[in-house]
């Protein structure tokens, strides 16, 4: 009931007497008196919800408040699923935000980029200078016999004893 309060507008508290006419009409009995507003069916809430004016959007939350004070037993599953459309519904601040038939315009968007992206790293790569020659394995190994002449890192690096290590070789 708290969020049901808390989803509604705040609008001023009509007149006790109407109030009292809405809890009678809402029950079935007939309507005390002839300025109470007319009882909006709670029946498929759902469905009607975009096409009611925002007097009976106001009508059904004050319905709905007078019909929560009883025993939640007691009530049906009609006023139950209203309650809750009102209270956590996708209407007003919780509305999507995205329209129907946006989920396959993003993925052809994203698919898009990752394709104009692949193909300009490829054009790129494939008009880029070729890699050095210092980027080879023999120059890896070269440079590790280089290293251990100059003992190279005496205490835990390639010139230690019992060194067992790659390296600088990073290709296999």
């Amino acid at each position: 009931m708290q969020a049901l309060r808390l989803a509604r507008p705040r609008l001023p508290l009509r007149p006790a007497s109407r109030a009292f006419a809405a809890a009678a009409s809402a029950h079935g009995a007939a309507p005390a008196a002839s300025s109470a507003s007319p009882v909006v069916p709670l029946s498929n809430v759902e469905a009607m919800w975009e096409r009611l004016s925002a007097d009976e959007q106001l009508t059904i939350h004050q319905q709905l408040e007078e019909i929560q004070k009883k025993d939640w037993k007691t009530l049906s599953v009609d006023e139950k699923k209203a309650a809750y459309y009102v209270a956590f519904g996708p209407h007003g601040p919780r509305a999507p935000i995205d329209p129907p038939g946006t989920l396959p315009k993003i993925i052809i968007g994203v698919a898009a980029l990752i394709a104009t992206s692949a193909a300009l790293f490829f054009s790129i790569r494939a008009t880029a200078p070729p890699p050095p020659r210092t980027i080879s394995k023999e120059w890896e190994e070269a440079s590790n016999e280089r290293a251990l002449e100059q003992k190279m890192n005496p205490i835990h690096g390639i010139g230690s004893e019992g060194y067992s290590g790659p390296g600088f070789v990073t290709h296999k």
